[in-house]
């Protein structure tokens, strides 16, 4: 799988999973992260705000709490899936 898979909504266990190369670690690493009951199927508050975030929202999103600067200085690229700042003139 690419880095480009898996980029829509609700899309965050598998496109963790194409990245890590497991499904089984990646619910490991969202339960760690608190964004899976201990089931391993259910979302909590915070997954469920996270899953319902395409992979280029959830990169800005990351980006701005790590910047704390605004999202509309932000911009996304696809196939590093990493966001950087940009600076507007």
């Amino acid at each position: 799988m690419k880095s480009v898979d898996f980029t829509d909504r609700g899309q965050l266990i598998n496109r963790l999973a194409s990245q890590v190369g497991s499904k089984q670690k990646a619910i490991s690493i969202l339960q760690k992260r608190g964004d899976l009951m201990s089931d391993g199927k259910t979302f909590t508050q915070k997954g469920m705000q996270r899953n319902s975030m395409s992979a280029s929202e959830r990169a800005i999103d990351r980006a701005c709490k790590r910047l704390k600067i605004s999202s509309e200085n932000i911009e996304f690229d696809i196939l590093k899936n990493t966001a950087k700042r940009v600076y507007k003139y």
